[in-house]
Order: structure tokens, then sequence, then C-alpha cells
């Protein structure tokens, strides 16, 4: 693994100076490391040895990143990008553990890859990108540099983090636009191993103070629904994803900005193969929806203050594990989470964080005195460089 990754550092390398001066005029570079240290409150920092022999980890939320107890690794991110008339590309590279989290279904030596994709701009109002580019949906973003709060929701940890296909951006007018994409299933990035895309649709319209967009994503996840050669018998295989997605955020005065997500998952019951043909399987669709609000005010040109709350609702066992759930496979959380920004320079941001996770069901989490309970509390201190 490490020799294949000098050998695509060797690459890259040799690509960039091989580039003519007017060329090189057109690369930037930039990025971003980060580190942070994090802690419970109300339970356990360490693994415990349950009585059955079973070893627990430390209790976080079943969120993206920032999970790690004590002084931990985020990223280093490098984005090497060539900005042409015409024509350009961007090489996003990340490493450590929130960018394996990052690219977790990416396979082999590109395993480090976060972005990486061509672009043309085939006239003033559409531009055409191929390749592998992180998801139009959703509020947040993998990098904490685009993020007010460190760490993430629980509807951008199980929405869609990136995509691999063909995309077009289209400029109605000044302010509407539109985007329109075939891609490989969600998150499989390297290449398409299960033969099935999906669709993706983007309407936004922005103006000096903010925007919206309204995002559709429609596909096959598995692969299986046609191909029962693939099958093998009493196999199961989900039935189509579809997500619809409402992205908003306004700066309501100089000061204060506010900001919404909504979104809705569902996935259709799908189908078995019984050894000789495929049947329909009886039963509802399985997902997830929720809805956040993001309210962030400056306190001063280098402080600001973030509040987020997030409610999210799994319904017929839609994820496995992310909250409690009762008999029926439905369950929620409620996520409050208040974070400060200090900019102590240009390139350098802290973000001390507190957040409190609160589960419908009882005994999702341990206590202190290993007791179930159904909310954690928890505080962490963010360190972010940027250039």
């Amino acid at each position: 693994m490490k020799k294949l990754q000098l050998l695509i550092a060797v690459l890259f390398l040799g690509t960039i100076s091989s580039l003519t001066a007017q060329d090189l005029s057109k690369v930037s570079i930039s990025g971003s490391v980060d580190a942070y240290y994090r802690a419970n409150f109300n339970a356990p920092n360490k693994s415990m040895i349950l009585s059955d022999g079973s070893e627990l980890g430390p209790q976080a939320p079943a969120t993206s990143f920032a999970n790690l107890p004590g002084f931990a690794l985020g990223m280093a991110n490098i984005i090497t990008a060539y900005e042409g008339e015409k024509v350009g590309f961007v090489a996003d590279l990340v490493f450590g553990p929130r960018g394996a989290d990052a690219v977790f279904n990416s396979t082999g030596s590109s395993n480090i890859v976060n972005q990486l994709y061509v672009y043309w701009s085939v006239t003033d109002a559409v531009t055409l990108t191929f390749g592998n580019f992180n998801t139009f949906l959703g509020y947040e973003v993998i990098s904490p540099t685009g993020n007010f709060n460190y760490s993430t929701s629980y509807m951008f940890s199980y929405g869609p983090f990136s995509h691999t296909g063909l995309k077009a951006d289209i400029a109605l007018t000044d302010n509407w636009s539109l985007m329109a994409s075939v891609m490989n299933p969600t998150d499989l990035t390297d290449f398409n191993p299960v033969g099935t895309y999906y669709g993706g649709l983007q309407l936004g319209y922005e103006n000096d103070n903010g925007g919206t967009w309204l995002n559709l994503l429609y596909g096959d996840q598995d692969g299986k629904l046609d191909d029962t050669g693939l099958l093998s018998p009493v196999s199961m295989s989900a039935g189509s994803t579809f997500q619809i997605d409402l992205t908003t955020g306004y700066n309501v005065s100089e000061a204060v900005y506010l900001g919404i997500n909504a979104t809705y998952n569902t996935t259709a019951a799908g189908e078995m193969y019984n050894g000789t043909s495929i049947v329909d399987t009886d039963g509802d669709g399985a997902g997830f929806y929720g809805f956040a609000g993001y309210l962030q005010a400056a306190a001063s040109e280098n402080f600001s203050v973030g509040l987020r709350g997030e409610y999210f609702n799994v319904f017929n066992n839609g994820l496995d594990g992310v909250v409690g759930v009762d008999d029926a496979g439905d369950g929620n959380v409620f996520a409050l989470t208040l974070s400060g920004n200090a900019k102590i320079s240009e390139n350098f941001m802290l973000i001390p964080e507190v957040r409190l996770d609160s589960m419908s069901e009882d005994n999702y989490f341990l206590n202190n005195d290993l007791a179930g309970s159904k909310s954690l509390s928890s505080f962490l201190l963010a360190a972010v460089f940027s250039f």
C-alpha cells in the first residue's frame, strides 16, 4: 500500500513538473490540517469489557468524524486544481482518520482520493464535470473548513458522501441554476461493481444573502434487481432508493446567519431470488428523515458562536445501530450542538464544542455507572489550519 501511494505521489509530481510556466500560473494548491480532543461528561471515555466477554468501544454519537476519545487526529487535506479558460481538474487527497472515514467505500491505491475530476466549460452557461466529486446533497461537507460545527450531523453522516459520474451544471439565469447527473451507486467512487446507476437533480436559487437548493437522488444501490445470475438461492436485494433534500442558508443581518436542512430517504422493500426466479418481498420501505437548523452569530471579528439543533428519525429498521429503535424498527434522536469559532489568525481556527445527543429509546448509551442511558453529553476542542 505504501509503495502504491508513493507511486501516486511520484506520478502526480511528475505531471506538475511537466507543465509549462504559463500552465503553472493556473495551478493552485490548498488544503487543511486538523486535530482535536474529545471527552464525554456522562459516559466512559475508554473501551470496556462487558459481562459476556465482548468489548464495547468508547461511547460516542453514531455520526461521522470526531468520535475518537482523548487527543485524536482529523485529517490532512491537499487539493491541487488547474483552472484553464475552458477546462480544468481537481485532485483532492486526504490522509488520517477523518479522511479514511470519508472514502470508506474506496479500494486499493485510491483510498486517499476524496475528489478527482476534470471539467469542461462548454459555454458560459454549461459546465460538464467527469469523475469523483463530493455530494451535492445536504448542508455539511467533509472538510472541517467548510462547516461551522466540527462534529457532523446524522443527516450528513447517512446521506451520500461522494459520487463518481458525469454531471452538467447549467446557469438558467443570474440567480437560478440546474444540475443533472448520472452516477455510480452512492459512495462507490473507484468504479462500479454492481452495474446499476443513480440519477441526480438539483435546482438552486442564489442571491447576495445566500441560497436555496432542492436536491433529488434516485437509483438502485446493490444492482441485484434484474441480475438473477448473480444471486444465490434465497438471497435478498434492496429495492431502489429515493432521497429528497432541501438545503437553505441566508444572512439575516451582518452578524446573524440562519441555515436549514431537511431530508427524506427511503429504500423499497426489494426482491428475493428463490432459486428459479425473482419475486417481490412484502413489506414497507425503510429509511430515515430529519430536520436541522443552524443559527450562527458573530460576537466580534474573530469570534462567532453557532447552534445546531437536529431531529433525526429512522423507520422500519432503515439504518442498523444508528439510533435506538422499538420493536417496529422505529426510533429517533435529538442532537444539540453548540460551537464556537475562535479565529487565531487568518489560517488558524480553534473550535470548542459541547454536544448533547438524546435518543427516544433507553439503553442506547452507557453512563459512567455502566447503566443504560438514552443521552450522551460530550465536549471537544478542535484545531483547524487551512492554507
